[in-house]
């Protein structure tokens, strides 16, 4: 027994090593930490439960036989993020680079498996070389099956890919294919060809950080949702995101202590409208100053700034915000804000997450760049995400909406459930001037006529009581009482009930 027990201390402490203290040192000179001190940091303390801690590779090829450490490059189990239950996986770029093989593909496999079953979110940390290519097919087979893994968990438990370290080849489609990515600036990126390969193939000379850096990853291609700069930073922002998130497709997210009052009035909010209507301010205010503590997570922050997105409470529960921001394009709708919207609508759709939608679109943004882009189908896409949605929606329109873009935006007509106007609001086909323009065309000579046309158009139009008459609005309410009014409506709809027509799944305009 003693022999047994001290065989055992042995092989955790040669795992708990992994690619040696030597390899460590390296990692701790890169500024990143290793697999094991990153789930220290993200879990409770005492909480992480390893499994497979002695796994080692089957692979006897190109001299593999003498290269066996116990674990081969991840290590997984599950704990508790702020007594809530989470399995992880955190891959060890000291063994091997983190390489990819069957049996490490087995170890998160088995994981996945266990957080659909039991019905808790998946975090992975990646840090991997990729593939290993010692192993050839095998090692292709067993991204295949951690990528069948994250399919068939979409929309029923939460994933959250955190990028730690390179992440190339195969190995980005796990991530692309989770809920979302958080990536350590500097230190990450993320490519499905290298450099090398890229300067062979097109002569094009770009570094790692410009291909697939965080920086890349959230302004341009909007891959990564959020970067951090470090590594303990990133884990500690993932623990507090990961509070806004329900366990599972079935659950409710969780109800956090708040001390907030919920009738809170904001007179600020009363002056947030600029006089003149072509004038921006910051959606970004108002959606602080209605949610509790003012605290708002906010998801690809840097990526189609002209629509915001990301999580706030109020009265203690999770809410996801979706909202035009007048200071970038005028808060007009396109091909990237539109992607960046649906896809956040979905995922509050298929974990049962509020959406409070604040409006101030002035239509779509015109342009040939914007038609041979596709806008007509992207837009599309925030359009039935919205439709499809049956979770509760609020909507407050703030400013401008008009045209299409109006229908898009959470309205009335997309079963939206309580839609609010500010006094401020204009909601019609297009702008005064546009409109008057097209019905008076032929007064256009004369600006005089042109000028009482617009003050009638205006009148008539620039207002939220046209829209109120026919049932479009709900209600006009003070600017101030926003966070009352959204928070009253939130309440009255905990009980909500509405399913879809039964179907196999649907055919979204991808």
């Amino acid at each position: 027994m003693e022999n047994i027990l001290h065989q055992l201390e042995v092989r955790r402490a040669e795992a708990r090593l992994g690619g040696g203290k030597k390899r460590i040192d390296v990692q701790h000179d890169k500024g990143k930490l290793t697999a094991r001190e990153r789930l220290l940091i993200l879990l409770d303390k005492d909480s992480f439960e390893e499994f497979d801690m002695f796994v080692s590779h089957n692979c006897y090829d190109f001299g593999m036989e003498n290269q066996k450490i116990p674990g081969d490059g991840v290590v997984t189990g599950w704990g508790t993020i702020n007594g809530r239950m989470v399995y992880v996986f955190s891959q060890d770029f000291t063994v091997l680079g983190g390489s990819l093989s069957e049996s490490h593909a087995k170890k998160i496999c088995k994981i996945m498996d266990m957080a659909v079953q039991n019905g808790a979110p998946v975090i992975g940390l990646n840090d991997s070389g990729g593939a290993r290519i010692q192993e050839g097919v095998a090692s292709l087979a067993g991204y295949a099956e951690v990528f069948k893994r994250n399919t068939l968990a979409s929309g029923v438990i939460p994933q959250i890919s955190v990028i730690m370290g390179p992440c190339a080849g195969g190995a980005v489609y796990s991530p692309a294919m989770t809920d979302f990515i958080f990536m350590v600036r500097n230190s990450s990126y993320m490519f499905v060809t290298g450099p090398d390969v890229v300067k062979t193939v097109t002569n094009e000379i770009v570094s790692a950080e410009e291909l697939g850096g965080a920086k890349t990853h959230t302004t341009r291609s909007s891959v990564a949702d959020a970067a951090f700069d470090n590594d303990i930073v990133t884990l500690k922002q993932v623990r507090r995101f990961f509070d806004f998130l329900p366990l599972n497709n079935v659950s409710k997210s969780p109800v956090r202590p708040f001390y907030d009052d919920p009738n809170r009035s904001e007179i600020s909010l009363d002056k947030l409208i600029p006089e003149n209507p072509n004038t921006p301010y910051d959606m970004r205010e108002l959606i602080e100053k209605v949610s509790d503590e003012h605290d708002f997570f906010e998801i690809q922050k840097d990526f189609a700034k002209n629509i915001l997105a990301g999580f706030i409470r109020i009265e203690g529960s999770t809410i996801g915000v979706i909202a035009n921001q007048p200071l970038v394009l005028a808060g007009c709708l396109d091909i990237d804000s539109s992607r960046k919207a649906a896809r956040f609508v979905r995922f509050c759709d298929a974990f049962e997450i509020p959406i409070l939608t604040f409006v101030d679109v002035p239509g779509f943004l015109p342009g040939t760049g914007q038609e041979f882009g596709g806008v007509i189908k992207h837009g599309a896409k925030l359009l039935f995400a919205y439709a499809e949605a049956t979770v509760p929606k609020v909507t407050v329109i703030t400013r401008k909406a008009y045209g299409g873009a109006y229908d898009v935006m959470s309205s009335k007509h997309l079963r939206g459930d309580f839609n609010y106007a500010w006094p401020t609001a204009e909601i019609a086909v297009m702008g005064a001037k546009g409109a008057v323009e097209i019905i008076h065309r032929a007064d256009l000579s004369d600006s005089k006529k042109i000028d009482q046309h617009t003050k009638v158009y205006e009148d008539r139009f620039a207002n939220p009581f046209v829209a109120a008459e026919k049932g479009f609005i709900d209600e006009v309410i003070m600017p101030r009482n926003t966070r009352r009014r959204v928070s009253r409506a939130f309440s009255s709809l905990k009980n909500k009930t509405l399913r879809n027509p039964k179907k196999k799944h649907d055919n979204i305009p991808l």
